[in-house]
């Protein structure tokens, strides 16, 4: 893959079609299974951690105070929860390595 591709679901099911020998269409469903796995788990407000990755982190905001950066007008902003990552040491050491 170049440098400033995307990786996508195809590539990822590609990869275990060639590393581990699953058909394609298994290693499709493989792919598609933990996807969704993990956004069943967010979705019941648990964090999800993938030792040597990364954590997909929730986190609750609360409501507060926005200024429209056109008029400067203030606006309230709702309550909301947000998705958050924050990658493993050893994904910043690899990543640090590769510049």
């Amino acid at each position: 893959m170049a440098v400033g591709e995307t990786l996508t679901r195809a590539d990822l099911a590609e990869s275990i079609y060639n590393h581990i020998g699953l058909s394609r269409a298994d290693s499709a469903r493989f792919v598609e299974d933990i996807l969704a796995h993990m956004c069943e788990a967010l979705s019941r407000g648990e964090n999800v951690k993938i030792s040597g990755f990364g954590s997909f982190i929730l986190r609750d905001k609360k409501e507060r105070i926005g200024r429209n950066p056109k008029t400067g007008v203030e606006v309230p902003i709702a309550p909301r929860r947000v998705l958050t990552f924050r990658a493993s040491q050893m994904l910043r050491d690899r990543i640090a390595e590769a510049d």
